[in-house]
């Protein structure tokens, strides 16, 4: 055999520019897998809302990681899962891994969509990332000091990214991770204020929890110009998702990976460490 010709496997990144998806990305190229950006400013574009984008994004591919967004519960994700996987099936697709949502009974239609694709599959159920308070919607609550969400005193187990990225790129490129559901915590039940009171500890400067009206918030995003999809989200996610239902810790990272979750003190001191919460004095 001719080794120097011998083709890297090709993995379909989708949401490769999003929290996950990038360090998915980063990591398997790190391991010289080949890989392609899933998004619509790649090239080839990979759309949602356009099936006939999919077929170009998924020539040659052997895995997909597949993200939806904004997120699995919205309306008409199950019928694009179908499709999406239905194509990845013709196409010789070997091996999906899905991120899917905690506690979600939306998001789990779309698991059993991908368990019955009839290909190797992983599933990865997180929640609430600690990333949001750095690169998503939180961020600028934490620059003005203020965190101001309709969460109560409730809690839940927040979960890091790059966490979530290691176990789905040890689901893509090992194969003692098919057919496995792996729900993903961090190693802590936190409150919104315990948050708070982290990132006060790790930015040096006070950062306060305010909590708000659920109907006065989703004004406010809607106020703000946000996407109609981001606002249904938010709306979804504390109306919803944030009943209590994931109050509990899984060994989900611990089975996947032989470490524990990252703790959110450690992720806060990290992100702090690079100045991304620095404001101007």
């Amino acid at each position: 055999m001719n080794f120097l010709n011998r083709k890297k496997p090709l993995t379909l990144v989708l949401g490769g520019r999003g929290k996950t998806g990038r360090r998915v990305a980063a990591r398997l190229r790190a391991m010289d897998h080949d890989v392609r950006i899933g998004s619509r400013s790649s090239v080839p574009s990979f759309d949602w809302d356009n099936e006939k984008s999919w077929d170009a994004c998924l020539k040659g591919v052997t895995a997909v990681y597949i993200t939806y967004a904004p997120d699995l519960a919205m309306p008409g994700a199950a019928d694009a899962i179908q499709a999406l996987v239905d194509r990845a099936k013709r196409r010789g697709v070997k091996r999906l891994v899905l991120l899917s949502g905690r506690g979600e009974a939306e998001a789990q239609a779309c698991e059993r969509i991908v368990i019955a694709a009839g290909l190797e599959w992983t599933i990865v159920r997180a929640s609430w990332f600690n990333q949001n308070f750095s690169e998503g919607a939180f961020i600028d609550m934490v620059l003005n000091g203020a965190i101001t969400l309709p969460a109560g005193d409730q809690v839940e187990p927040f979960v890091d990214a790059d966490d979530i990225a290691d176990v789905a790129v040890a689901a893509l490129t090992e194969d003692h991770h098919n057919a496995q559901v792996y729900e993903v915590t961090g190693p802590r039940l936190m409150s919104v204020a315990d948050v708070a009171a982290d990132l006060s500890r790790a930015t040096g400067r006070e950062i306060a929890y305010l909590d708000v009206p659920h109907d006065a918030f989703v004004k406010e995003v809607e106020a703000s110009g946000a996407p109609k999809d981001v606002v249904w989200m938010l709306d979804y996610l504390f109306s919803t998702v944030l009943d209590g239902r994931n109050a509990h810790l899984t060994d989900g990272i611990q089975r996947a990976l032989g470490r524990p979750p990252k703790d959110f003190a450690a992720y806060a001191r990290d992100v702090a460490a690079r100045g991304v919460w620095r404001t101007a004095a």
